[in-house]
């Protein structure tokens, strides 16, 4: 790894208060001008080397509180990065979640890595959700660092939620546009249905930023849609070495379905598709359904999501973590 936490960058009050710190870490410029990405974290109350590191998924930010105290709770510490062209690491000049290839994550969560072993731990859980589950299966395969003992995925977003014909000609259509189109625009969803089970001002439970998590998932790019198809084909191909425990709900929503569905259901992607995919990933995956679980599982009605943890860490400790 050659990307180090900043000596000089010291933890500061994180947005989400109540013992929450954060970090900055500035990267080289990319192709959009200087980047940078954010590291949150929670240490666990009684001193601990494990730890577990929460990557996001798209037109998403961390900010699920609980989900950090279920973990320290448990004696793990807990960090999050926010990714940069995401949320706490958005620039004013930046086009939000802009990326040509989810291999531009890995110095982010390199610096996380490094950050976290800097604090003391020896052992580091990777946990990561839809795009954010993607991008973890892959920064497995390219860089397994010793120190990352397994990963756990949160609906992880391994197979677009598409009929066929789009999948195998309309995605490489447009994946051959963006070379000439990159800035080509795309939305898939103009509702709020997903953000109706969850977001507290929608009748849900959970308060967030919507400036970082909007109601109405944005348009893509062309090149989005390219970035998430080679990454995709690449996570096909398996050869992750530490354990996997595959989470998903039992059932997706679909446009055209009642409201209601939305919030018992994975309304993104096709839980069918999640573990057929997920499967593949490497020689040990532990593949559980979660019933009624959201799209974010931990952010599922309360029954629901204690279901969730007591799998997670059930599995842990049969895992040895």
């Amino acid at each position: 790894m050659n990307v180090m936490p900043d000596i000089n960058d010291f933890w500061k009050p994180d947005i989400l208060g109540n013992g929450f710190e954060m970090h900055t870490a500035k990267h080289p410029a990319d192709y959009s001008g200087p980047v940078c990405s954010t590291v949150v974290r929670l240490l666990s109350a009684n001193a601990s080397t494990r730890s577990v590191l929460y990557i996001h998924g798209f037109s998403d930010y961390f900010f699920q509180k609980e989900m950090a105290h279920k973990f320290t709770e448990h004696g793990y510490n807990f960090y999050a990065v926010d990714l940069r062209k995401y949320g706490r690491s958005h620039m004013p000049w930046q086009k939000f979640f802009q990326v040509k290839s989810l291999s531009e994550y890995f110095p982010d969560i390199d610096n996380a890595v490094e950050t976290i072993k800097a604090d003391g731990s020896t052992e580091i859980i990777l946990l990561g959700h839809s795009t954010g589950g993607l991008t973890a299966s892959l920064y497995m395969q390219a860089k397994p660092e010793k120190c990352i003992k397994a990963l756990i995925l949160n609906s992880p977003f391994l197979a677009w939620n598409l009929p066929w014909p789009l999948v195998k000609i309309g995605i490489p259509v447009i994946c051959a546009l963006s070379k000439v189109f990159p800035g080509l625009k795309l939305r898939a969803d103009k509702t709020d249905n997903y953000a109706s089970g969850i977001a507290r001002h929608l009748g849900g439970e959970w308060d967030y930023r919507t400036d970082f998590k909007p109601d109405v998932l944005p348009p893509v790019d062309a090149t989005w849609i390219r970035a998430i198809s080679q990454g995709q084909r690449k996570a096909a191909e398996g050869n992750i070495k530490v354990p996997i425990l595959l989470l998903h709900s039992d059932k997706s929503a679909h446009a055209g379905d009642a409201r209601e569905a939305f919030k018992k259901s994975d309304g993104v992607l096709d839980v069918d598709k999640i573990s057929a995919a997920g499967q593949k990933l490497g020689p040990d995956v532990t593949d559980i359904t979660i019933p009624d679980g959201l799209h974010d599982l931990v952010l599922s009605r309360r029954d629901v999501r204690d279901k969730v943890y007591s799998t997670i860490f059930a599995w842990l400790t049969a895992s040895g973590l």
